[in-house]
């Protein structure tokens, strides 16, 4: 869900280039990234190929071509 406290953040890829614009909380990125709270916790209402692409800079389509065994990564 998108609040009023919500902010876009641009995240590229590194593996293919494109921009992505990730749409969340900026209370909970900054819990996530002081290391209050995981990534899963902190933004449990983004999907897991957003969380990747934060974490890795590795969009979704890559992280599968990437990784084929593991469980794919979608978007929700």
């Amino acid at each position: 869900m998108v609040n009023t406290n919500s902010y876009p953040y641009p995240v590229n890829c590194h593996t293919c280039d494109r921009e992505f614009v990730i749409i969340a909380d900026k209370q909970d990125i900054e819990s996530w990234l002081s290391g209050d709270k995981y990534i899963q916790d902190a933004l449990a209402y983004l999907s897991a190929a957003d969380r990747e692409l934060l974490i890795s800079n590795t969009c979704g389509d890559w992280w599968n071509k990437l990784y084929p065994n593991d469980k794919k990564l979608e978007y929700e």
